[in-house]
């Protein structure tokens, strides 16, 4: 709130600038408060939430049926550890296994989290039923795959950002270009226990695969018994139009990742599904999370379950979908250059000749729009890669489905004032749009894209002699 007419913007920026450690780089916006599609912060000012947690508020902020759920457990019990089995843990995994017909659910927190787990479970299972021999189980996942920030899975990022300073490197990944099923073909051998790959590749600027290639890899992994594992974490659980985005070609995968969205903005939760003749692999000791399945995370995951399982999320996605992408692809030759995605999820090309996607984010959140920022380049990189800089000029779109029609198509108000370097007194005469309800233009999160080719590369080709990885997986763009 403005307090003694002044603004407490910067100041509160300021201050998490000098506490925090700078492994983001935000919009200099500090929210205090939110429902639905809507945020406030905390001088007042409202905005249309362009970003929706990258997936994690499908249902907007403060859904009643997921916070009635979550205080009602509240009061009764949060945490017990492992060694206990609480009553809403079964109700949880029954119902997510049954969302997405398969036989268990292992239950994590974080996305990184659920991804780790799959790979341990896919080794283990190389070993345990295909007869991989010990040690040299290999996986095989796609170049500009974003699926956490851990040692291990850094280890086969193709983004320098991710990985540089990090190793050594954990072996065992090849890397093939996303979409290529004569590359993946070619990648899968004897040592092969699972391809890992995202349906849509959000992070790299909500990159749709060419149609066939998830029907392709299904058959593909089903030829050469191999474990499909699907990355859902971001693109599942109604994002898309459909529950996951596999159902899109009617495909199933061995393993689903799952997280963001599956804790209702509420919670931390994330899990891996399958099978029993793959999770079954895990035995007592060899896996495990002091808050993994907690009772809280169980019954709030639950309630999304439950409102998923009625169908309604997924068409309104699909509804909304259609109408977002409509309106994207009439701008396309009037600064955008390209438009990507499936249901309320967008990815867009801006011409760079006009500005980078930071400039687009400060410029949507001047106008009560809050996206999501990239982090700078570095200099002359993108340049020297791409003719048309993808990555530092494609936003995406990832809209709450509570949002309203309104929101989408009112007149955008002019912009605030811009908020100084230090508090100052407030302006006698306010700002057209520097409080109250701010309709703005279609919500917009950035992502980043590169673009890319590459041949087959392994890190555990590049082992060092203690086991190691002495180098990443070499990536050469095209």
């Amino acid at each position: 709130m403005i307090v003694d007419g002044m603004l407490h913007t910067p100041s509160a920026v300021a201050d998490a600038e000098r506490w925090t450690a700078h492994n983001y780089h935000p919009l200099p916006v500090v929210i205090t408060s939110a429902e639905g599609a809507w945020l406030t912060d905390i001088d007042g000012r409202r905005y249309l939430d362009c970003l929706a947690g990258y997936s994690a508020l499908n249902f907007g902020h403060r859904h009643p049926r997921l916070i009635a759920a979550a205080h009602d457990q509240l009061d009764r019990l949060t945490l017990t550890s492992r060694a206990f089995i609480h009553d809403q843990f079964a109700v949880f995994c029954r119902e997510l296994a049954a969302l997405c017909g398969k036989d268990m659910v292992l239950p994590m927190n974080t996305g990184a989290e659920a991804v780790e787990t799959a790979i341990k479970v896919a080794r283990k299972w190389g070993y345990e039923v295909k007869g991989v021999p010990a040690g040299q189980a290999t996986i095989v996942v796609a170049a500009g795959n974003f699926h956490g920030r851990t040692t291990t899975i850094v280890s086969f990022s193709t983004d320098p950002d991710a990985y540089e300073g990090f190793g050594p490197y954990t072996p065992g990944f090849r890397v093939v270009p996303y979409g290529d099923l004569t590359a993946l073909t070619e990648a899968i051998d004897d040592t092969t226990v699972a391809v890992l790959i995202e349906p849509i590749q959000g992070e790299q600027g909500v990159v749709v695969p060419p149609a066939g290639y998830l029907s392709g890899v299904r058959a593909l992994c089903s030829q050469r018994n191999v474990l499909f594992v699907a990355d859902e974490i971001q693109s599942g659980l109604g994002r898309t139009g459909e529950t996951f985005a596999c159902d899109v070609e009617r495909v199933t995968p061995d393993l689903y990742v799952l997280g963001k969205a599956l804790g209702g903005g509420i919670v931390p939760v994330s899990a891996v599904v399958a099978d029993r003749d793959v999770l079954g692999v895990l035995r007592p000791g060899q896996h495990g999370s002091t808050f993994g399945g907690n009772p809280l995370a169980c019954t709030v995951a639950t309630e999304v379950v439950r409102l998923l399982a009625t169908g309604e999320f997924q068409r309104r996605s699909a509804e909304l979908g259609e109408r977002l992408h409509g309106r994207l692809r009439e701008l396309i030759g009037n600064g955008l250059v390209e438009v990507r995605g499936r249901g309320l999820w967008a990815g867009i090309d801006i011409d760079p000749a006009l500005m980078t996607g930071r400039q687009a984010c400060e410029r949507l959140a001047e106008r009560g729009c809050w996206p999501r920022t990239p982090t700078a380049p570095r200099s002359g990189w993108h340049r020297r890669w791409w003719s048309r800089p993808r990555k530092w000029t494609t936003p995406s779109t990832s809209w709450p489905w509570c949002c309203a029609a309104e929101h989408r198509t009112a007149p955008v108000p002019a912009a605030p004032v811009p908020v100084p370097a230090t508090p100052v007194p407030v302006p006698a005469t306010p700002s057209p749009g520097a409080a109250g309800p701010r309709p703005g233009a279609a919500q917009s999160s950035t992502r980043m894209e590169m673009v890319g080719a590459s041949a087959i590369t392994e890190a555990g080709a590049n082992a060092a002699p203690d086991g190691r990885s002495a180098a990443r997986p070499t990536w050469t763009p095209g």
